[in-house]
């Protein structure tokens, strides 16, 4: 067991803000895998839509911001039809239905994103990084946290090949980087805390630490919900006691005295 305690980190949402990232690669992956025939059906705007933006907070994988992007570009999409209220109540349901609807595969599609994503690193690679707002008091936090004795790590459903790009452009340093090819979130944390005393988990996504708190073997793991992150608009209201909602003043405040 190592010593010094280990703060753990989501990337989206609660170090970086890559909406724009998001829908430029989306837009770009539909783009190269839509046929002709398709292309004329539907229309990808250069601009955010409202819709994709106001989805951010359910997508959980790269590959559901594509079938998301091809949602909202379709006037006669279930998404377009239905509105994203009823869409999002059963979203897993309408992005298997989606998935169907075009023929596609959850792999397939993340493979093509991160090819898309590479290509653009290779193209215009200052560009790409551009596409990436950092929370800057997030970053400017982090770069200087191991004065308080805290090393810290980074847990994404982002691959590991792109968020270190993005780490070493906002230099930040973190012990351990954890993307989508290391397993689920629970499943790392479990692992870590074999090895390591956890601070703390700071995440933008509430069912997330909902599933940490339902893990008796986390039952230690303080949790927090990052407030400046991509909530659901229900997200802020009646938390879990262990569940604890902080904002970026928070992060003026030594570790030792946070909730």
């Amino acid at each position: 067991m190592i010593e010094k305690p280990l703060l753990v980190l989501d990337f989206d949402g609660v170090i970086v803000d890559g909406i724009n990232e998001y829908w430029s690669s989306s837009r770009q992956t539909c783009l190269n895998i839509l046929s002709s025939q398709e292309k004329e059906l539907i229309f990808l705007p250069n601009e955010i839509p409202i819709t994709f933006r106001n989805m951010r907070p359910w997508v959980h994988h790269g590959w559901e911001m594509v079938i998301l992007a091809a949602e909202c570009s379709d006037k006669t999409s279930q998404l377009n039809l239905k509105g994203i209220e009823k869409f999002s109540k059963n979203y897993s349901k309408e992005c298997s239905a989606a998935l169907n609807r075009w023929g596609w595969t959850p792999s397939q599609l993340q493979a093509a994103l991160n090819q898309t994503r590479r290509e653009a690193i290779s193209n215009n690679f200052n560009q790409w990084l551009d596409y990436h707002q950092p929370f800057s008091s997030v970053v400017q936090w982090l770069q200087i946290v191991e004065k308080e004795g805290i090393e810290f790590a980074v847990l994404t459903t982002k691959s590991i090949e792109f968020t270190k790009k993005l780490l070493n452009s906002f230099s930040l340093q973190p012990k351990l980087i954890f993307g989508h090819e290391s397993g689920s979130k629970i499943d790392v944390l479990n692992q870590l805390l074999h090895k390591r005393i956890i601070r703390g988990f700071i995440e933008d996504r509430r069912s997330t630490l909902e599933k940490v708190l339902e893990d008796p073997q986390l039952r230690s793991i303080p949790c927090y919900l990052a407030s400046w992150g991509y909530l659901k608009p229900q997200d802020r209201k009646n938390l879990p006691s262990r569940i604890k909602l902080i904002n970026l003043e928070i992060l003026r405040e030594p570790i030792s005295s946070w909730p």
